[in-house]
């Protein structure tokens, strides 16, 4: 083995999709449809479709076998069409066919299973969302932006963000399942092979389950598949943006949440205290593997006339990888999430840290009292300065003249400058999921 996702990452389902014998049950699900086709619509006789049936498993046409033949042929498509030929002892095997019918039919099925189990884990990783959504919807944390202390916000308002996103994952990445095509169309898509060509392929698609291309050329256009990617890219980068956020919050100087820690786990082979956020920095650096397979995907779709096979290397490593990485990313940041460690002390700790972050909330007050609202940002700015900016508020002669002591403490008051944000989190917890 010499790939991490073979012995590393990804689930043994997921993997399974894509193991090599079982690439070659899909090619050979392909042959046997097509054969069915052609029995059906009279083109052969059904005995012949019912041997090709038969033998188009990998038991009787084994991927040693097909191997074997394709050191001779120099071409996968031919060594399987012959295994298959060999196994069945029937004259009609891919008849008609182009190679990329049988590939881009297997694709289909492959890419579609493959995309079904990643909706399945969004699905998931939603409702994780929603339940952490809805429990912390009122724990108020200190908001930050460009790395400093902002205005409060609320651990409900991360979650809720984080799944009204995730939502328009699962709506990207099931439009573009839904363009995952298979063709039975042959050489440059004109049927010209087949007699009854457009019932051939509908046929095809009808007993595989697919749907297949309304027009191709020699292969289903990859834009479908770069769609498909890109929408997988994007998927990648919420599950990087979340566990970068659960990176930055167990730093230890800050340290209101962590991944768990599980009994005999080992931060660091030297430093016997470390607890490490490995699971979300696992999850960041395989996004970066997948970012960089959306060009190859886009530059696959940018074919010579009709074809031209630049595109099927490339697409050997990039489809399998994208989706064991994605994956992998998608289980780990479920675990990480149902398992996430809150430290409430050093929540509020942090959120009182530095009230300055409060001075908006004076402003606006200051403001509605008739100060004007550059004058009272200036006044705000400057005191935001001091070493000790409560009590400066508070000495402040201008504020005083608006503001009593009891007024200014309630502004300073973190936790009563959230605004709707519970309601907010409500609105989109109520929001109808429409997958």
């Amino acid at each position: 083995m010499i790939h991490p996702i073979e012995y590393r990452y990804g689930s043994p389902e997921m993997k399974q999709i894509f193991e090599e014998g079982q690439k070659l049950q899909y090619y050979l699900d392909a042959e046997a449809a097509l054969a069915e086709a052609h029995a059906r619509l009279g083109h052969i006789p059904e005995k012949e479709a019912q041997k090709i049936r038969n033998a188009a498993t990998i038991e009787k046409v084994s991927l040693e076998r097909v191997k074997e033949i394709e050191v001779r042929t120099k071409h996968d498509m031919m060594a399987v069409a012959e295994a298959l030929s060999e196994a069945s002892e029937s004259g009609y095997v891919h008849m008609g066919a182009t190679s990329n019918d049988i590939v881009d039919c297997s694709n289909a099925i492959q890419l579609r299973k493959a995309t079904q189990l990643v909706l399945r884990n969004v699905k998931e990783l939603k409702r994780i969302l929603a339940d952490l959504a809805g429990t912390y919807k009122t724990l108020v944390c200190v908001g930050r932006t460009h790395g400093q202390h902002s205005v409060p916000t609320t651990y409900g308002m991360k979650f809720a963000l984080y799944l009204d996103e995730m939502r328009r994952n699962n709506r990207r990445i099931t439009s573009a399942y839904n363009h995952v095509y298979g063709k039975m169309s042959g050489a440059v898509g004109t049927m010209a092979s087949f007699t009854d060509g457009p019932k051939i392929q509908d046929i095809v698609g009808e007993i595989l389950g697919i749907p297949m291309a309304p027009i191709s050329s020699q292969i289903v256009q990859r834009d479908t598949y770069a769609e498909l990617l890109c929408s997988l890219a994007i998927l990648a980068s919420t599950l990087d943006k979340i566990a970068t956020e659960v990176r930055n919050l167990q730093r230890t100087e800050i340290n209101e949440v962590s991944e768990g820690f599980s009994k005999g786990q080992v931060g660091s082979s030297t430093m016997p205290h470390k607890k490490n956020p490995v699971t979300c920095e696992k999850t960041s650096g395989l996004a970066r593997v997948i970012y960089s397979n959306v060009l190859p995907a886009l530059q696959n779709n940018v074919l010579w006339h009709e074809r031209d096979i630049t595109n099927s290397s490339c697409e050997r490593v990039i489809l399998p990888e994208t989706f064991v990485l994605i994956d992998e990313m998608l289980i780990g940041m479920k675990n990480v999430l149902e398992n996430l460690v809150f430290h409430p002390e050093n929540i509020e700790r942090n959120l009182y840290l530095q009230r300055q972050s409060l001075a908006e909330s004076v402003m606006i007050a200051l403001t509605e009292r008739g100060m004007p609202r550059q004058e009272a940002h200036a006044v705000l700015r400057g005191i935001s300065m001091q070493e000790n900016f409560v009590e400066a508020v508070k000495r402040d002669s201008q504020i005083r003249e608006i503001l009593s002591e009891e007024e200014i403490e309630d502004l300073l008051t973190p936790e009563t400058y959230i605004g709707d944000s519970v309601a907010i989190v409500t609105r989109v917890l109520q929001q109808k999921d429409e997958f």
